[in-house]
């Protein structure tokens, strides 16, 4: 692990669950661009989710010590041309650490034999979003992120639309819908859906480019577990982590599977495969919140990181035929929630090993009588 300069240590989150609260667009009234603060105060300290269309979509969070920071927001800055120093928390000495996604481009491909075609990407900078709040649900914790191209000159958006589909958490527990994910009160979730777009080729299929911003000397890894139990999510053994390694951590973490159906079913299940996590070695979006807080040196300051998402098969039929994509992440500070072996799997290996040796046991015994028997009517020659 390559060492950086000294980090606090991440408080650790209560007992009790915190207190989870949203507000669209603080301090400002108008409704032409997207803010979304999310805030979950515990007993020591305070988690910080800021969710905004303004230019890229992206989320920006932050964590702090004590229970009475607060989020600030210039306006007429952010939404200038310079919004760099618009976005800051109070007390500035509270903030532990922080980081931002960056939901950056939508390529599409075609995978027709006999070779791969490339279309223009999607650049999600470019697009106009309808306003969170009329989405936004105070109690169930949701709120979405609805768009589409500003111009659409192929008319591949004029039935369909983009969206990021935001839920928080007050407790731990797991999604009743697939891919169930499991989630603790320090995690929220993402959900990409592309509806209704009309793919470019006979056998499209998309990725997601996501782009991760940290402080200098944080290193970030992704990293693949693989699991024999697939109760929860069927078929599916593997989870993907992108994950900053350090003496504070954050993380990203997945399912590797999408799915075709707004009411998913194992057989609406739809390959997803992740791509290396590389150093991003273009200028990143502008993403107005991830200026506003990190500054216009952003990509010399900080490590800035890539990965790739792609969803489909090698033949690209599903999302053709359904034309709906769904995939879901979760993001959150410490430790991703990491799935153990559910009691009906233990129940399933128990009876799977304990009935032979039950069986071997029995005819042991069953062997040793027989020959103890036939020992003592044996009757000796004289």
């Amino acid at each position: 692990m390559v060492k950086g300069p000294p980090q606090p240590s991440l408080p650790l989150r209560p007992l009790l669950p915190p207190q989870v609260s949203m507000q669209y667009n603080p301090g400002w009234n108008g409704s032409s661009v997207n803010l979304l603060h999310v805030r979950a105060v515990g007993s020591n300290d305070t988690l910080h989710y800021v969710w905004s269309s303004i230019g890229a979509p992206a989320v920006l969070l932050v964590v702090t010590e004590g229970t009475s920071s607060a989020l600030r927001v210039n306006w007429t800055q952010l939404l200038s041309p310079t919004p760099d120093g618009a976005i800051w928390i109070e007390p500035a000495g509270s903030v532990v650490y922080s980081t931002a996604v960056v939901f950056t481009k939508v390529p599409p491909r075609d995978v027709a034999p006999p070779l791969w075609v490339f279309y223009p990407t999607y650049d999600l900078s470019d697009f106009s979003w309808d306003s969170v709040n009329r989405t936004l649900n105070h109690t169930a914790l949701t709120a979405e992120f609805v768009g589409g191209p500003a111009t659409d000159p192929s008319g591949s958006f004029s039935n369909g639309s983009l969206a990021f589909r935001v839920t928080a958490y007050e407790t731990s527990g797991r999604d009743e819908t697939l891919p169930s994910l499991l989630h603790t009160a320090n995690s929220s979730k993402v959900e990409f859906v592309l509806a209704g777009a009309a793919p470019r080729g006979n056998s499209s299929w998309f990725a997601l480019e996501v782009a991760t911003v940290e402080e200098a000397g944080v290193v970030q890894r992704l990293r693949l577990a693989r699991s024999i139990d697939d109760e929860y999510t069927p078929t599916i053994f593997e989870v993907s982590a992108g994950r900053a390694l350090g003496s504070t951590l954050s993380f990203l973490q997945w399912k590797a599977t999408a799915y075709g159906s707004q009411a998913p079913k194992r057989e609406d299940s739809i390959q997803c495969h992740s791509g290396s996590l590389k150093a991003a070695n273009w200028t990143l979006p502008r993403s107005s919140i991830v200026l506003a807080y990190f500054g216009e040196g952003v990509g010399s300051t900080y490590t800035i990181n890539a990965v790739n998402i792609s969803f489909g098969g090698e033949d690209g039929n599903i999302y053709e035929e359904k034309r709906y994509l769904s995939w879901s992440a979760l993001l959150g500070f410490g430790q991703p929630p990491k799935d153990t072996f559910s009691p009906l799997v233990i129940s399933i290996m128990a009876v799977a090993l304990g009935t032979p040796m039950v069986l071997l046991v029995v005819g042991s015994c069953v062997v040793l009588f027989a020959q103890g028997k036939r020992y003592t009517e044996y009757e000796p020659i004289n």
